[in-house]
């Protein structure tokens, strides 16, 4: 199957996935009062989603394997301020599990999908 679209990707999808139930929790906890975390976890899960677009667009394998590199460090960063928002009281041990799960599933991807790039023969789209 070629992907013709980013929107297409598994990964992506995942990280689509991600962004509602990070804003969820946002929205409907004490979180929702501490902005600075807030802020920094809707940003560091919009960045995965949004790095993985954008590396896709560019349309050449490497800068794509540097976005999603990109993309998997904020799925650290991301991971972190859970363990925060957690460690802080504001969202559940099972809310943090979820997003957790996802993130490290994501994260996962994110590698097997570099692995696959930088072994392609394929340069991307630009290069043809």
């Amino acid at each position: 199957m070629k992907i013709e679209r980013f929107e297409e990707l598994d990964v992506w999808q995942d990280a689509r996935e991600l962004c509602g139930l990070i804003i969820n929790l946002c929205n409907n906890n004490l979180l929702s009062k501490d902005f600075t975390l807030r802020n920094q976890l809707l940003s560091s899960s919009g960045s995965i989603m949004d790095n993985i677009a954008e590396g896709y667009e560019r349309g050449g394998n490497k800068e794509l394997i540097q976005f999603l590199f990109i993309a998997k460090g904020s799925c650290g960063e991301a991971r972190s301020q859970v363990y925060r928002a957690l460690d802080f009281g504001y969202i559940s041990i099972e809310e943090s599990e979820r997003v957790i799960e996802l993130l490290l599933t994501i994260s996962k991807k994110l590698s097997g999908f570099i692995s696959y790039l930088k072994k392609s023969e394929f340069k991307g789209i630009k290069y043809k």
